[in-house]
């Protein structure tokens, strides 16, 4: 596990961002409700806007940016980019990061738990075998989703995040726009990047 999250550790330094998991060792422990392993998707404005997709797996976060987030429509293929794993407390986080590698604000978009559909592998053995099928138990987001990779491999490697058909496919439903807010603070990102930009409050003589 240490070395699935040395890329995110080489990528950051402790002193330019609050992000976690860079001064102490991650937690390792499953922490979705009744042992279920979670997910996450957090909205994330650096240098363009996109929407990141995470799935706890064996102790990190799996991790793809997928520019236009999630679609409930089966019809659609959405772009899901592989990036570095990140450490399990990253579930949480909220907030600006300041400098340095991915600058920008940051909410937590949806979360919640996650089952894979496989029954013959494990997640992280479907991951890499390049297919993997989950159903996702969040907030904004419930049903099925296929993960597939078109091509390469490790981070950077191109994937397709598409819906499934089931009860929780809506052609006509467009979260992104619907509910922009995150499901942890209420906030928007916009508000969370205010917040950060705002001056000090002067204090009363």
């Amino acid at each position: 596990m240490g070395d699935r999250l040395r890329r995110y550790r080489d990528k950051r330094r402790a002193s330019d961002t609050t992000e976690p998991g860079l001064r102490e060792e991650p937690r390792t422990e499953t922490r979705g409700d009744g042992g279920a392993p979670r997910f996450v998707i957090q909205k994330h404005h650096a240098s363009s806007l996109h929407y990141d997709f995470r799935l706890e797996v064996d102790g990190t976060l799996r991790s793809w940016a997928v520019p236009r987030g999630p679609s409930t429509d089966p019809r659609e293929k959405r772009l899901a980019v592989e990036v570095e794993d990140h450490p399990l407390e990253y579930a949480d986080f909220e907030g600006v990061i300041g400098a340095g590698y991915g600058a920008g604000a940051v909410i937590v978009w949806d979360a919640g738990t996650y089952r894979n559909l496989d029954e013959e592998r494990s997640m992280a053995e479907a991951l890499a075998a390049g297919h993997a099928k989950v159903w996702l138990e969040g907030a904004k987001l419930r049903g099925g989703w296929t993960l597939h990779r078109t091509g390469g491999g490790g981070a950077k490697a191109q994937w397709l995040l598409i819906k499934r058909r089931d009860e929780g496919a809506d052609a006509r439903r467009n979260p992104q726009s619907t509910q922009p807010e995150s499901v942890k603070s209420g906030r928007t990102l916009e508000q969370v990047a205010a917040e950060r930009d705002a001056p000090p409050p002067t204090r009363s003589p």
